[in-house]
């Protein structure tokens, strides 16, 4: 496994814990899987680090593209698991121009493929989809 994928599952499972526990504050999380996943390689948990950051400045505005590109369901009743993997993509595809789109959405595929249920990968693949062509568009119109 890449280093980029391993960073990927880690800031999944950040969120993942943030999510599950309201109360934890983003900083003592980060600290806590610091000590937790300490044989981790510093270029790995910091890649996973600034997804994490990231997604957490941004959530507000992730969270309203993925919701505006679901039909039919709410972040609440989306598997967490779902949610977290689209938020990372979606951070990446809106927040991270450095990072390849196809990237960004495949990693997602194969993150969801491995944690999430069978449909996810689908499920997954739909709305990132739509937020990478929604993306383009604004770039286009903005040139």
């Amino acid at each position: 496994m890449g280093l980029r994928r391993e960073a990927r599952e880690l800031a999944l499972q950040i969120l993942f814990a943030l999510d599950s526990n309201s109360t934890a504050g983003v900083r003592e999380t980060l600290l806590t899987f610091r000590e937790e996943q300490g044989y981790v390689a510093a270029k790995v948990r910091e890649f996973a680090e600034d997804l994490v950051l990231g997604v957490q400045a941004e959530k507000e505005t992730i969270d309203e593209a993925i919701k505006a590109r679901s039909k039919n369901w709410s972040l609440s009743r989306m598997p967490r698991v779902d949610l977290n993997v689209m938020r990372l993509a979606a951070f990446e595809l809106m927040f991270r121009p450095d990072i390849p789109k196809k990237v960004s959405i495949n990693e997602a595929i194969e993150i969801v493929r491995r944690y999430g249920d069978k449909e996810s990968p689908a499920f997954v693949n739909g709305i990132l989809d739509e937020i990478e062509a929604c993306s383009k568009t604004e770039l286009s119109s903005e040139e």
